[in-house]
């Protein structure tokens, strides 16, 4: 019989999207790709995949299974199997350069960035910023490797000091700070390549943002003065130009499931800086504004199941 199968590397990730298929009855089976291996003269089984690799799985000490993941991607494609979030939504997946392109391509504007090989190249190269910049990994995940600099000095100290984090790649961004005046960024969801919703994020205590309820750490609402606002909060209504935009840049990558994520600046220009397309979802948000992300995933899995 055929079935999901779920491509993933962290279980923990994978418990509201298995309580959705639960729910609904669907057959489906976990393909835990941190090692394994496949003869690419055989088959694979029946069924609809659905590609969960993340770029942050290193730090969970599955270094190379996105790797491994590219290469089941393409056993499967190679035999005609439908998969969502295939080989091209994993490449960028794991590549912040690549999606800049990418999105550039679909006239998205992105922070001006600059890809460095080699400590001593970050120094040079950030030497053209006369404003505040960050520095970021090209392949990341969760805010991995986000560190602010307000100057050439402090990023002396940092690149040749004890806590330098180097990319999974070898490759740092250096980008432009791009100021919020509410200290928040979007993030928009995509399940089917159509809209789902906006999600609110505050960014005042870091940018390690990824929503999973496992990810957060502590309270989950933000110190300020008065009534406490939850740090990801679903925005009722969203409209914005910029959507349509998105779903034409999702179709063309063969890109079916993804959280992106943008930052207004000061004047209001919308700067588009990540791509996710191994996205979660905060539950307390969700449970306030009454919608599922993993609930419209495994309706959209159930409806691609059926059609086999």
């Amino acid at each position: 019989m055929s079935k999901i199968y779920v491509i993933h590397e962290n279980r923990d990730w994978l418990v509201p999207l298995v309580e959705a298929f639960e729910k609904r009855n669907l057959p489906y089976e976990e393909w835990f790709l941190d090692v394994g291996h496949f003869d690419m003269t055989q088959s694979p089984p029946e069924g609809v995949y659905y590609n969960r690799m993340s770029a942050s799985s290193h730090t969970r000490g599955h270094t190379y299974a996105p790797e491994y993941t590219a290469c089941v991607l393409n056993w499967l494609q190679m035999h005609g199997r439908k998969v969502l979030n295939p080989a091209r939504a994993l490449y960028l997946e794991i590549n912040k350069v690549a999606q800049y392109a990418a999105l550039s391509a679909h006239g998205i504007a992105t922070p001006r960035t600059i890809a460095v090989s080699g400590k001593d190249e970050i120094l040079a190269a950030a030497k053209v910023f006369d404003k505040p910049f960050i520095t970021k990994h090209n392949r990341a995940g969760k805010g991995l490797g986000v560190n602010k600099f307000e100057s050439l000095t402090a990023l002396e100290d940092y690149v040749i000091g004890e806590w330098f984090e180097e990319s999974r790649d070898g490759i740092t961004l250096l980008q432009d700070y791009i100021k919020s005046p509410s200290m928040y960024i979007t993030r928009c969801e995509f399940i089917g390549g159509k809209f789902l919703y906006a999600v609110r994020i505050d960014t005042r205590d870091g940018f390690e943002l990824c929503p999973a309820d496992v990810c957060q750490i502590g309270d989950l609402f933000c110190p300020v003065t008065g009534s406490p606002r939850a740090k990801f909060e679903v925005i009722s209504g969203f409209e914005n130009p910029i959507i349509p935009k998105y779903e034409a840049f999702l179709r063309a990558n063969d890109i079916h499931i993804a959280g992106i994520e943008f930052i207004e600046d000061e004047q209001g220009n919308i700067f588009t800086y990540d791509v996710n397309t191994n996205t979660n979802y905060n539950s307390d948000a969700e449970r306030i504004a009454n919608v599922s992300g993993m609930g419209a995933i495994a309706d959209l899995l159930g409806r691609e199941l059926k059609q086999l």
